[in-house]
C-alpha cells in the first residue's frame, strides 16, 4: 500500500483514469453523474455517524473494522472528487490554494478564531 506522503494527486488521477478506462466507464462519467455519485458517497459517510454523540463518534475510530468502513467511504468520496478533476482537467492543488486564500480573506484570524460563525455574521 502506498501512503499519503508517497503519492501525488496526479498519480491518483492516473490510477483512477486507468481503472475507469479499462472498464469503459468514461461514457457514464459526466460532471453531473460524478457530482451525484460524490454526494451519495458523502451521505454514506454521514450515515455512519448519524445519531452518534461526539464520544460515540470518536470511539468508532478506535474500532479497526469501523475505522476501515469510514476509510472506505472516504476513499469513495476521494475517488469521485479526483475523477471529476481528472476528467475535466482541474488542478486540485491550485483550486485548494485559491480557495484557502479566499477563506483566509473571509475568515481573518482576529474575527474568526474560536468562533463557529459564518463570515457574514461577523
Amino acid at each position: 500500500m502506498v501512503k499519503d506522503n508517497e503519492r501525488r494527486i496526479h498519480e491518483l488521477k492516473e490510477k483512477i483514469k486507468e481503472f475507469c478506462d479499462a472498464r469503459d466507464w468514461g461514457q457514464f462519467h459526466n460532471a453531473k453523474e460524478l457530482a451525484i455519485a460524490l454526494s451519495i458517497e458523502a451521505s454514506e459517510l454521514l450515515e455512519i455517524f448519524r445519531w452518534k454523540t461526539h464520544e460515540e463518534t470518536d470511539e468508532l475510530f478506535k474500532d479497526k473494522k469501523k475505522k476501515e468502513d469510514i476509510g472506505d467511504e472516504m476513499a469513495d468520496i476521494l475517488y469521485f472528487l479526483v475523477r471529476i478533476a481528472q476528467k475535466y482537467d482541474l488542478d486540485l492543488s491550485e483550486a485548494l490554494d485559491r480557495k484557502m486564500e479566499k477563506n483566509n480573506n473571509k475568515y481573518p484570524v482576529d474575527k474568526s478564531k474560536g468562533s463557529h460563525k459564518k463570515y457574514n455574521e461577523f
